[in-house]
């Protein structure tokens, strides 16, 4: 058989496979299967590397099959700076950033939301910000504990003084939610930074992270430009965080579901 029909072969071969059938770790490039892959819940399996996940994924792992109900489904920005390029980004966007609603985990009622790094860095704004705090609101009414995955870059630069303002009203929102005595729980994802990472992030009355997280106010680079010192290797990441008490547990995301609910357990006492 002479090369170029060897060619025509193979390429008719490739053409049978399935699309999508297959996806490529985005740190070592291994390839796997995408159904072994999502049953991993998005970690290679080569490296361990923990793939970012988009809002319906968080929660499709997180919650029990069914029990989700959205909440402020349609809240959107509006350009109020006239920042150019904004409207053509808000015109794209499905939730802005954060998905939130109520669900059951291990048959516990919750109140949970879910943030999206993949739409502008997870960034908060106006909309984002009053998500989170109706979330909060909604957590004290119906007497449930609170859940945030948190997946962010910090606050908005497109909405300016509006976006950091969001700062001070999530965490005025958890003071009531934490006298009301109803349980909240933070989950902490690559990257939770800036803004986000300075206000609800860390406000957890416990804090849980997916290994090897990024999460701090500023970014090493930033850091060790401004103070001209070099950081430790593992600065910010999740093990730091935890050896010096900003984080609480540090959870595989195979086993954060069950972790969850022990919790849940323990603030349904």
């Amino acid at each position: 058989m002479n090369d170029k029909k060897k060619e025509i072969i193979d390429e008719s071969k490739k053409k049978e496979l399935p699309e999508g059938l297959w996806v490529k770790c985005s740190k070592c490039e291994h390839i796997l299967l995408k159904k072994e892959y999502d049953e991993n819940f998005c970690v290679c399996p080569k490296c361990g590397h923990y793939e970012r996940l988009k809002p319906n994924q968080r929660i499709e792992f997180l919650v029990d099959k069914k029990s989700f109900k959205e909440y402020d489904s349609k809240l959107k920005s509006s350009n109020f700076l006239d920042f150019p390029g904004y409207d053509e980004k808000i015109a794209i966007s499905v939730h802005d950033g954060v998905v939130s609603g109520e669900a059951k985990i291990g048959g516990y009622p919750v109140i949970i939301a879910a943030m999206d790094f993949s739409f502008m860095g997870g960034s908060m704004g106006s909309v984002v910000g009053e998500k989170i705090t109706r979330a909060v609101e909604a957590a004290i009414k119906k007497n449930r504990s609170l859940i945030i995955v948190c997946s962010s870059g910090g606050a908005r630069m497109q909405e300016g003084i509006i976006s950091l303002m969001q700062m001070a009203k999530t965490s005025a929102a958890l003071a009531k939610l934490a006298d009301s005595g109803n349980g909240y729980i933070s989950i902490l994802t690559d990257p939770t930074t800036g803004g986000v990472a300075a206000s609800f992030a860390m406000l957890g009355d416990i804090n849980i992270s997916e290994a090897d997280a990024l999460v701090g106010f500023a970014g090493p680079r930033v850091i060790e430009q401004t103070i001209r010192q070099q950081l430790p290797t593992d600065f910010q990441g999740s093990k730091f965080l935890e050896k010096h008490g900003a984080v609480d547990i540090i959870s595989d995301r195979k086993n954060l579901k069950n972790t969850v609910i022990k919790l849940l357990k323990f603030f349904d006492k």
